[in-house]
């Protein structure tokens, strides 16, 4: 700590002044040579400059501002000549910018919690094939009609609509973090029938972040599950769980589903996915 007995506070050198107010002497040079804030003496015999500890108030009002987020050469422009209104409007974009951060840094966090969510639940997943039967509470998802039956292509198809996902997903300004895991649906009539027709995808988003109208609401429901680890499997597997619902004499209540619950890298050719096969049903 600086002693201010020991110091000529009227002639201060950029490294007291730097030392006293806590800052670099690199930001003062730097703020120096953009005219922003300059030493006020100049010693006639030596040429060296020197600062008045009563510049200190200036170097406060400067270094406020720029916690409030504005630019340098705004606030040379307002250290010369002060203007409220235009402050206000800067200060109030930049709230509106830390907003939207804030909005983005919500969503990544809520998307690692999902993606740990998803993790834990693969740790402990019944094994590929097993069926199970689970409540699953409510969900939201924002559902995208393809008009192509993928069960009708291969998987270089399904890629291609999940790419058209993607852009419908940004033209309806929805975030990029709920494009992971997308799923598909495959209407009650449909599975009961053994039609493999479906055209729609889904992703799972939280209703505070996208529009209503987009949304819709699957409600809680108990489930008859059967987890899967190949794409491929799927349509076995439909079969296998409408066995099990024609001899437990469960009634279909709604729309199967199949979620995506991780994503694993395998190779170019296939999306690793470990799946969960699942249709709403009422016992009894």
């Amino acid at each position: 700590m600086i002693k201010m007995s020991n110091i000529d506070v009227k002639r201060l050198t950029v490294g007291e002044m730097a030392r006293l107010n806590h800052i670099s002497e690199q930001t003062l040079r730097l703020y120096d040579r953009e005219g922003l804030f300059s030493p006020v003496h100049r010693d006639e015999r030596t040429g060296y400059r020197y600062y008045d500890i009563r510049q200190s108030a200036q170097l406060d009002m400067i270094r406020y501002m720029k916690a409030l987020g504005m630019p340098l050469k705004e606030i040379g422009r307002h250290m010369k000549k002060w203007d409220m209104g235009r402050v206000k409007h800067l200060l109030k974009d930049n709230r509106d910018a830390i907003d939207k951060k804030i909005e983005e840094l919500t969503l990544q966090k809520r998307a690692i919690e999902r993606a740990l969510d998803s993790y834990d639940q693969y740790e402990c997943a019944p094994p590929d094939g097993a069926i199970v039967l689970e409540y699953i509470p409510k969900r939201q998802m924002y559902v995208n009609n393809t008009s192509t039956n993928f069960y009708d292509y291969e998987i270089d198809q399904y890629e291609r609509l999940l790419r058209e996902l993607k852009e419908d997903m940004s033209d309806r300004h929805i975030s990029p973090f709920y494009y992971a895991n997308a799923g598909t649906i495959l209407k009650q009539e449909d599975f009961m029938s053994r039609r493999l027709y479906s055209t729609e995808l889904f992703v799972f988003v939280d209703p505070e972040y996208v529009d209503k109208e987009l949304i819709t609401e699957i409600p809680a429901s108990y489930y008859l599950c059967i987890y899967c680890d190949r794409f491929a499997k799927e349509k076995r597997y439909i079969d296998r769980l409408l066995a099990e619902i024609e001899e437990k004499n469960y009634t279909v209540t709604g729309d199967y589903l199949c979620e995506v619950i991780v994503e694993m890298p395998l190779d170019y050719q296939e999306r690793g996915m470990f799946l969960r096969l699942q249709v709403p049903i009422r016992m009894g």
